[in-house]
């Protein structure tokens, strides 16, 4: 069974909070060295599905398969100890502690020797640009190097699947483009399988191998980015029924889509 799974796979999840259902019945997977953008609007269940890919929920139905094993409902550290790590969107580093001591941290997930989590801890800092503030308080960081340090620490574990839950949100420009590079490189260089939840479209889109996009807590599409942005449903999740029927109209009429 498990030579037919892959590296992620989603099946069935739903997840419910008494009478609410924040995800229903979502299927998708994740091959080995992709990326993959989780999309959809504010309350689509994006950070709730993550809760229990990550274990920090137990999904009320479903399964969850992570490198051909069952993980559904296992503790966070089990699942992070497997090796799928995330990311939070708000950021809470250990604020007294210096900014490689909260990397080290991180390291201590597989590494009890001092000196080798150190090592681990100094080289995430620096594919993270944060060599120059390592030895600063973590709490006195502006909240760029704050997402920045948030990485490090979830590199320093050693991920096989990255998953960032708005990494990149409330970022300058210059930081975001900053962050796409880091990514790209993560993926491209270091192998890592990322999955990430974005909101900033321009991020997002040319780094996924692939786009899974859920509204209200169902799956309305997946597929390539290119082909996805133009899913009728999609559109009328981001932008409302009144723009998804006006540009239906105009590429029924074949006119491009920025006329």
């Amino acid at each position: 069974m498990s030579a037919a799974l892959a590296f992620l796979e989603v099946q069935n999840v739903t997840m419910k909070f008494g009478s609410l259902t924040a995800n229903s019945d979502v299927s998708f997977s994740v091959e080995k060295g992709s990326i993959i953008g989780l999309i959809g609007p504010n309350g689509a269940g994006k950070t709730t599905l993550f809760n229990c890919i990550t274990g920090h929920y137990v999904p009320s139905a479903g399964k969850i398969f992570f490198d051909g094993k069952d993980i559904s409902g296992l503790p966070p550290y089990v699942i992070a100890r497997s090796g799928a790590v995330r990311t939070f969107q708000i950021v809470r580093p250990f604020k007294e502690m210096t900014v490689l001591e909260n990397v080290m941290v991180g390291a201590f997930l597989r590494e009890t020797n001092v000196k080798k989590a150190r090592d681990i801890a100094e080289r995430c800092l620096d594919l993270c640009h944060l060599n120059e503030v390592r030895d600063k308080p973590a709490g006195d960081l502006p909240i760029g190097n704050k997402k920045r340090l948030e990485l490090a620490r979830v590199l320093a574990t050693g991920p096989k699947l990255l998953m960032l839950d708005e990494a990149i949100a409330g970022l300058t420009s210059t930081e975001v483009n900053e962050a796409v590079d880091l990514i790209r490189r993560l993926n491209r260089q270091e192998g890592m399988t990322i999955l990430m939840v974005e909101h900033i479209m321009e991020a997002v889109l040319p780094l996924s191998d692939k786009v899974v996009v859920l509204d209200g807590g169902v799956k309305i599409a997946e597929g390539p980015p290119d082909k996805v942005i133009y899913d009728e449903k999609v559109i009328e999740a981001y932008f409302g029924l009144k723009f998804s029927q006006k540009l239906m109209q105009l590429q029924a009429r074949g006119l491009k889509n920025d006329e």
